[in-house]
């Protein structure tokens, strides 16, 4: 019997409707919501020194359980991981004009949240196995101007923390963990997110728990904590009262968490754990299904360290297969399988090409505080661009709330591509 005919030459399509969205809310954060909403108490900052500096009875009890979850003693909400992320390099103290260290394969915030301090973006290659930052091309990166390294753990694996902060440690560099998309990931029996002088978890709406729009640090460090806290609601109007002395990027703002959303997150929290070990079912089965797929590489799961699968990340062996990225890419599309064939190349926008950020002349990177012609031109980051132009492909797990049957489906989407790869040529 002959293969089916693929639907990109006009046969069946193996995927007939768009799979179930991803939806974790359920009647308890309903029912938080409401009591919230009954309440009249929506939000209870107050941006000054008083009792109220740190918010209402629900943000109070929220960043409680996610410091008792996730092992640390400080957990601080914000209203997005973006206001995370400028929270957390503002308070490790970087010095307009001073080198920080990231990866191109990431969220563009992860590096405009250095530039938003006015501190110069770096960035390292990452490992091509796991997408994370290569400690090797990190270390090779290092100037006498480096003075921190963000660190994602992408699409749900931790980074090489043991390597990483080892080399913090030698070059006196302080580290924070953009683990947006990696909550409830293990690496050596600890929280990814929470190996490094400052992380956190994203909370927008297609992660793994969601209040809308939101944001975790956590932190062990009491000062960092602090400089968080005052970073996040008005720092400069509460410094004085308060009596902090240390008024360096005391600039505040206001990245406030309210009541409601914090109301969800509790309710949500509850719940990290069933939603991580369904994820991981499923990706263990989308991966045995795909195992005997030639020039299909699966996640690549380190030693030490569990995998969270906000993205199900592949890579193609084009010389093994004989086909492009493209042509696959768009079977499987046709298929009815959701794939991308790119993630990012942040060093490669516009903005870093053109080193044009504030106003048009060019600042930080034409004026004095920049001590050095920083590098962003292609070829820097070989492993990423490779996998951005012509190897990655990424299954959005995040998005859909998939069943047994769905991932069989596209294996068996997969299976048919992969069976009628001379007729793609």
């Amino acid at each position: 019997m002959s293969n089916p005919k693929l639907a990109l030459l006009g046969g069946p399509k193996t995927i007939q409707s768009t799979f179930k969205r991803y939806n974790p809310i359920g009647s308890e954060e309903v029912e938080a919501a409401k009591q919230v909403i009954e309440s009249g108490v929506l939000s209870q900052f107050m941006g000054a020194w008083h009792e109220d500096f740190y918010g209402g009875p629900k943000v109070r009890e929220f960043e409680r359980q996610c410091a008792e979850y996730f092992g640390v003693k400080h957990a601080v909400t914000v209203n997005s991981w973006t206001s995370g992320l400028i929270a957390a390099v503002g308070a490790i103290g970087i010095e307009p004009g001073d080198e920080v260290i990231v990866t191109p394969w990431t969220m563009s915030a992860t590096a405009t949240a250095i530039l938003h301090w006015n501190a110069i973006p770096v960035f390292a290659d990452i490992d091509p196995e796991t997408f994370n930052l290569d400690p090797k091309s990190v270390e090779a990166n290092i100037t006498l101007y480096t003075k921190a390294i963000i660190v994602a753990d992408i699409f749900g694996q931790s980074a090489d923390m043991d390597a990483l902060m080892a080399i913090a440690a030698k070059h006196g560099l302080k580290v924070i963990s953009d683990t947006a998309q990696a909550p409830g990931a293990l690496y050596k029996g600890k929280y990814a997110g929470t190996l490094a002088d400052v992380g956190g978890y994203s909370l927008n709406y297609h992660k793994h728990i969601h209040t809308g729009e939101g944001g975790i640090l956590v932190t062990d460090n009491d000062e960092i904590a602090e400089r968080l806290q005052l970073i996040r609601n008005h720092a400069e109007v509460v410094v004085g009262d308060k009596g902090v002395t240390n008024l360096s990027n005391m600039i505040g703002h206001n990245f406030r968490l309210g009541e409601i959303e914090c109301a969800i997150g509790i309710e949500q929290l509850k719940k990290l754990n069933r939603f991580v070990q369904s994820r991981q079912v499923l990706a263990n089965r989308l991966t045995e299904g795909l195992a005997e797929l030639r020039g299909l590489r699966t996640p690549v799961v380190k030693p030490g360290c569990t995998h969270v699968y906000y993205v199900y990340p592949m890579v193609l062996d084009i010389e093994k297969l004989g086909v492009s990225r493209e042509r696959i890419h768009a079977a499987l599309q046709a298929e009815g399988v959701a794939v991308s064939q790119h993630y990012q190349n942040i060093h490669l926008l516009p903005l870093y090409q053109r080193k044009i950020a504030y106003g048009s002349m060019g600042f930080p990177w034409t004026s004095s505080l920049c001590r050095r012609e920083v590098d962003y031109s292609k070829g820097i980051c070989p492993v990423a661009e490779q996998l951005n132009d012509s190897t990655y492909l990424g299954f959005g797990m995040c998005v859909f709330d998939l069943t047994e049957d769905d991932v069989d489906l596209i294996v068996t989407a997969f299976q048919k591509v992969w069976k009628s790869l001379e007729l793609l040529k």
